[in-house]
């Protein structure tokens, strides 16, 4: 019994040193962490602080260099886009310019065919058709349409602007003016003034409105709404219209469009246009043709106007080798 009690007694000293030294060591490390551990926490912060300003600063820079790139490719852009609206109209130029190219060559290869077949057809007539070519005549220079003459190379409108014309009898105007245009396919020139001489088209005043479909189609247009001021006389615009025309080389036909003449010495007129109007030689003679609108007529006690008018235009007609057109109505 004596000798159990002693081995447990031995047992009992050394586990107790072996707790007590492993408890002393771990306090002993406890103590030594503690005293570096703000050191490597202060230096890890301030590492970790200088690392963020760097990263600040090159992000600042980045940003600077993006607002700089960003600027430079805008600019870049709308050169790019300058370029190729350029490049656009220049393509554009080139088609035009390609386009006219082969339309003149197919033009002139076209012309070429169309002469080649007609020396072809001129050599192939056989004597029952030379025949019947030999018989052809052109016709006369002096050829009339509806009592008109209508071999003048060059053809004036002198247009009653007044009133009475603008209320009553403007449709008909405006129709009896392309059919006049009608029976001149074409002409060399053509020029448009009123009663008082003022011109249609102020660009073209004192020179000849080149003849084409779109010009007669703009003076149509333009005849709708044209109404400058007028003092229902054709005096004015018939004397100014010689004045400034006459050529004697040239076939010239005035067509005067009115319905009055109110006041006035017809002889003088007569005698002015005659002074004005000379022959030069044969076929130098302005034409003066008249058509006479009957507004008068309508009008109470106005037939004065409308009878002197139609005196003074027989007249003229007669001495400058025209024609004289009264109309029956105004529809």
């Amino acid at each position: 019994m004596r000798k159990h009690r002693r081995q447990l007694e031995i047992f009992n000293l050394s586990f107790l040193d072996v707790i007590s030294c492993g408890f002393g060591a771990i306090i002993l490390l406890l103590v030594i962490a503690r005293i570096f551990e703000p050191q490597v926490i202060e230096q890890t912060s301030t590492e970790l602080s200088g690392q963020v300003i760097a990263l600040k600063n090159q992000l600042e820079e980045i940003r600077g260099e993006t607002r700089i790139l960003n600027r430079e490719l805008t600019a870049r852009q709308e050169q790019l886009s300058d370029m190729k609206n350029k490049l656009a109209r220049l393509q554009g130029e080139l088609n035009d310019i390609e386009g006219r190219y082969r339309r003149a060559g197919t033009d002139s290869e076209a012309q070429s065919l169309v002469a080649g077949k007609l020396e072809s057809a001129r050599q192939k007539l056989d004597e029952e058709m030379q025949r019947l070519t030999a018989g052809y005549r052109r016709p006369a220079e002096n050829a009339v349409i509806g009592g008109i003459p209508v071999d003048s190379e060059y053809i004036i409108f002198i247009i009653d602007t007044s009133g009475s014309m603008q209320q009553f009898a403007w449709p008909l105007v405006r129709r009896k003016m392309k059919e006049v245009l009608d029976i001149y396919p074409h002409v060399k020139g053509i020029q448009v003034l009123n009663d008082m001489g003022d011109y249609m088209f102020s660009q073209y005043a004192g020179r000849w409105i080149p003849d084409s479909k779109a010009r007669r189609r703009a003076i149509l247009n333009r005849l709708a709404g044209w109404a400058p001021f007028s003092n229902s006389s054709p005096v004015e615009g018939v004397v100014r219209a010689i004045q400034r025309f006459y050529a004697p080389d040239r076939r010239i036909s005035l067509y005067v469009f009115g319905d009055d003449f109110a006041a006035g010495d017809m002889q003088a007129v007569i005698e002015e246009v005659r002074r004005r109007n000379a022959v030069a030689g044969r076929g130098s003679r302005v034409r003066i043709h008249t058509v006479g609108f009957p507004v008068q007529l309508i009008e109470p006690r106005a037939g004065r106007g409308a009878a002197r008018f139609a005196a003074l235009m027989r007249r003229l007609a007669e001495e400058n080798n025209g024609s004289f057109v009264g109309l029956g109505r105004l529809r």
